[in-house]
């Protein structure tokens, strides 16, 4: 900003030294000043003169009319004012040893009254730019204009000129003049406003130092005695008269603070109330449409408390929008949400947790509100310590007394796991409240302090978290149920793994939300973010590439995002947007596949870049890459060039059954190196891209669903060949499934070894079941035959005997005369001679 004025200034310069250019080209002078001209101003020709006259007369005169009737700093002025209004009431009221004094929420809250007002700083600076931008282009264009005109007037042949051209260049001289005359007035007041704003800068950066200051010296104190022993606290002089003028000097910068925030309509704050706006009448219009199934009792409890409750669901989901959607709001502001959350966090919890946590959600809740009440005694110092003591012992008696009170009661089977885990939390709870209570009785306050409101805050703000992830994934599984969203693809097929991804993010998103407050309650958030920003930041170095341990994190992060994105998109494209459009066979999968590739790389580009990669060093990289192409990934890229001509050509989609280098099922995706193939007999194959196009493809689907049935049977020598066909032509033509065009035909292929050969061939457009019809179609000519008393012959071979022994012979004649089989024969007595 400062390079910006002194920019700015030079041009204000050069712009009060235009009248004393004229002037100096008006007063006759054996050597006249030579003007500025730039290397990039245009010589003019005499030609040109009269056509170029009227163009700069022109721009000069929009130039002056611009200054007429803009006047930014009348707009830019008052915001300028009130944020240097709320830096210097912050700098007087608070004194660096006041700031000590204070109690550390109120130090936190001043220290977000700084960021805001350095961002609306920040903001007013990007007003400026861009109400004053045509400030310094207009300047330098004038600068060039003037420039070039002045340079016909000091050539050597600017007394051969026409009269009336140098009339002409005089004018087009005295209005670019007078342009720039007009011009530095706003220069200078933008000069000004920006000087203003660099001062304030400098004082809004003081005070964050000196909060910033004072909170690592309150942090400092939680390790030491601050107070005299509780038994000495009569013998302290207290200065309450002060400590209440301090209070009440903080609390109306506090209200100033959410009166300026809330009058700053930032981004999150307008979407706020858009969510606030747009949830009240959901949850009344779910509510009303409820009605009947929660007086029946169909409905489970859950959900039937929170939608027949719809306005504390409504005030507990807006009190968590403010916490979740305004992060620096003041801290007075955070707090008043939290305790109109109390009643709706009471009244939305689930049936089965209030009767599983019996008294604990009261007992929090009203030890909260408690806490809260505490600023009361904010103004004796005395008074607010032994309220600490009384809250400290409430709270370690009611969770001792809580402890006692589930000891006898029976704990389902299914809970007892988290019913163990409360207690273990309840007893921390209770070692925590023992240390503050010691702590504040030896004298160190400060320690005392922080620990009580951590386990009382950690607590509530988790009964919070509770109810609110209840409350959202109760709505969640309402709103997929309805008839309206349940007709989408989506919804219908995806609905149970949609939910449990939301149950799962919901929860992460509450742990994580809950260990940032308690961290920042027990006072180590500051101490864990730097130490954690100085890991991250540790750089690794290897020639012209520079790698962080936050570079990694983030690429790792942007790439689990990128390909949840891209399946997410590929996912709404297969299923919602694609199969609604009349496109040709496999363009939708190709388009949704497509696309995924798409959004992946566009987001590995992103994620390279958010990692601090520059071109330079993916060059390297890349380069590396093209190595290992040329030597050992060629089929690789093969199969990646293959996989984008099947999605241009669509020789196969998924669904289709192919039959490829011996393997035999149905097409189940197609990516980018290979495709997943589901044979019959239930195997996943995988078949490299490369392969689909270099082998021979048999693709039984491509263009229909049909299939051709084909079955083969041989009948007895004798059978009429023709009453055959008639017999089974009928057969076929009503077998379910077999259509009637093409026509069924029943063929009569030749003569066998012991059988008439016949072939009955027969279409089905139902592919996937052409196996069960071709199976009855057999049975029902198997029982036509049989009724017909058509005989389907088996194998047969006559054995002539040209001669046998006398003992063969004799054994086949007994045989023949008593009917049984005779002896059995060996190779001597059975001979052919």
């Amino acid at each position: 900003m400062r390079v910006r004025a002194r920019i700015l200034n030079g041009l204000f310069g050069w712009m009060l030294c235009l009248p004393s250019l004229v002037s100096a080209q008006a007063t006759p002078a054996p050597t006249p000043p030579a003007a500025p001209a730039p290397a990039t101003a245009a010589i003019i020709t005499m030609a040109e003169i009269p056509l170029r006259a009227d163009t700069d007369l022109r721009y000069a005169e929009g130039v002056l009319q611009r200054v007429a009737t803009t006047d930014p700093g009348a707009t830019l002025s008052p915001p300028l004012d009130a944020i240097a209004k709320s830096a210097d009431e912050k700098l007087y009221e608070f004194q660096p040893a006041q700031l000590r004094t204070l109690p550390i929420m109120r130090v936190e809250s001043l220290e977000r009254h700084w960021i805001f007002d350095a961002r609306r700083l920040a903001r007013w600076h990007a007003d400026l730019r861009q109400a004053t931008a045509w400030y310094a282009t207009d300047a330098a264009e004038l600068f060039r204009r003037h420039a070039a005109w002045q340079a016909i007037k000091d050539s050597p042949t600017a007394a051969s000129l026409p009269p009336a051209l140098a009339d002409r260049v005089d004018a087009v001289l005295a209005q670019l003049t007078a342009a720039g005359q007009a011009l530095s007035g706003p220069l200078s007041r933008q000069v000004e406003l920006e000087q203003r704003a660099n001062a304030i800068e400098e004082r809004i950066k003081a005070g964050q130092r000196q909060v910033a200051d004072a909170i690592n010296d309150i942090d400092a104190r939680l390790m030491r005695v601050d107070s005299p022993p509780l038994w000495d606290l009569g013998k302290t002089r207290d200065d309450s008269e002060g400590t209440l003028a301090l209070l009440r000097t903080g609390l109306d910068i506090e209200l100033r603070f959410a009166r300026d925030y809330g009058a700053a309509d930032s981004g999150n704050q307008r979407a706020l109330h858009v969510l606030q706006v747009l949830l009240l009448p959901l949850l009344l219009w779910l509510a009303r449409k409820s009605r009947d199934a929660i007086r029946a009792g169909v409905m489970s409890e859950t959900a039937a408390g929170v939608l027949g409750r719809p306005l504390s669901t409504w005030l507990l989901l807006s009190m968590l929008g403010v916490l979740a959607l305004e992060p620096d709001a003041p801290l007075m502001v955070q707090q008043v949400a939290l305790v109109l959350a109390a009643v709706p966090v009471l009244r939305l919890l689930p049936p089965a947790a209030r009767r599983q946590l019996d008294e604990w959600p009261r007992v929090i809740t009203a030890l909260f509100l408690a806490e809260r009440l505490g600023f009361l005694f904010l103004a004796n110092t005395s008074f607010y310590r032994l309220s600490t003591v009384a809250l400290t012992a409430l709270a370690l008696a009611a969770i001792l007394w809580l402890l006692h009170r589930t000891r006898h009661q029976t704990t389902p089977a299914a809970s007892a796991r988290l019913a163990s885990i409360l207690r273990a939390i309840a007893w921390g709870a209770a070692t925590v409240l023992c240390v503050s209570l010691a702590a504040n009785v030896f004298g160190n306050v400060s320690l005392a302090e922080m620990l009580t409101s951590a386990v009382i805050g950690c607590g509530y703000f988790g009964l919070v978290l509770y109810a609110g992830v209840t409350v959202i994934i109760t709505l969640l599984q309402l709103l997929l149920t309805r008839q309206g969203i349940s007709r989408f693809r989506l919804a219908r097929e995806h609905a149970p793994p949609l939910v449990q991804l939301m149950i799962r993010l919901l929860t992460a998103a509450a742990a994580v939300g809950w260990a940032v407050y308690a961290m920042d309650r027990f006072r180590i958030l500051r101490a864990t973010y730097a130490f954690m920003t100085e890991v991250l930041s540790y750089t690794l170095t290897v020639g012209e590439i520079s790698i962080s341990l936050g570079n990694v994190l983030v690429f790792l992060i942007s790439v689990v995002i990128a390909f949840w994105a891209a399946r997410t998109i590929r996912l709404i494209l297969h299923d919602e947007v694609l199969t609604r459009m009349a496109l040709p066979r496999g363009v939708g999968n190709s388009i949704a596949s497509l696309t995924y590739y798409l959004v992946l790389l566009l987001g590995l580009g992103i994620a390279l870049s958010a990692a601090g990669f520059q071109t330079s060093q993916l060059t390297i990289v890349f380069g590396a890459l093209g190595v290992g192409i040329g030597f050992g990934l060629q089929n690789v890229v093969n199969n990646f060039v293959s996989g984008l001509i099947l999605m241009f050509e669509r020789p196969v989609q998924p669904g289709d059954v192919v039959d490829i280098a011996g393997t035999s099922g149905q097409v189940r995706d197609i990516g980018m190196r290979a495709t997943r193939i589901k044979t019959f007999e239930g195997a996943d194959v995988i078949v490299p891209n490369g392969t689909l196009l270099s082998e021979k493809l048999t693709n039984w689907t491509m263009l229909d669903r049909s299939r051709r049935i084909e079955v083969s049977i041989g009948l007895a020598y004798g059978t009429e060949p023709r009453r055959v066909i008639e017999l089974l032509d009928p057969v076929a033509r009503q077998t379910p499934g077999v259509v009637t065009e093409p026509a069924p035909t029943v063929l009569f292929m030749g003569f066998g070894a012991s059988t008439l050969d016949f072939s009955i061939r027969a279409w089905t457009y139902d592919f996937d079941r052409w196996i069960d019809i071709r199976s009855d179609l057999m049975t029902r000519m198997y029982d036509a035959l049989r009724e017909a008393g058509i005989e389907i012959p088996f194998p047969q071979r006559d054995l002539h005997l040209r001669s046998v022994s006398d003992k063969a012979s004799a054994a086949l004649g007994a045989g023949r005369r008593t009917g049984e089989p005779g002896p059995n024969l060996s190779d001597s007595d059975a001979q052919a001679r």
